[in-house]
């Protein structure tokens, strides 16, 4: 897994691809984001299917932002970002959510 970003300071904006391996993704067929960025919709963001096995999206998100977030495998497995720029308690259960930082 990993977050490439790209910053745009004078729109505000930073490009998040979100990638997904294809060993992270253990042979899943779909695979989506959700985070405070879409409401934590589990089906508003899927990631595209690569011919290598991995999954990714690219995302525009607000500067000097953190927002959490984590990928759900074939709608019945929660995965975190194992490159994450930090994690922080889930609010509803006994994991963590992956944090983005859209900050240089």
């Amino acid at each position: 897994m990993s977050l490439k970003k790209s910053f745009s300071a004078d729109k505000g904006i930073c490009k998040v691809t979100f990638t997904v391996s294809k060993e992270a993704a253990q042979g899943a067929k779909t695979v989506n984001i959700a985070g405070d960025f879409n409401s934590w919709s589990s089906t508003d963001t899927p990631l595209k299917p690569a011919k290598d096995g991995s999954f990714s999206v690219t995302l525009e998100l607000q500067m000097n932002r953190e927002y959490q977030f984590r990928y759900l495998l074939d709608g019945t497995r929660w995965e975190n970002d194992w490159k994450a720029d930090k994690y922080i308690p889930a609010p509803f259960s006994n994991a963590d959510n992956s944090v983005v930082v859209t900050s240089k």
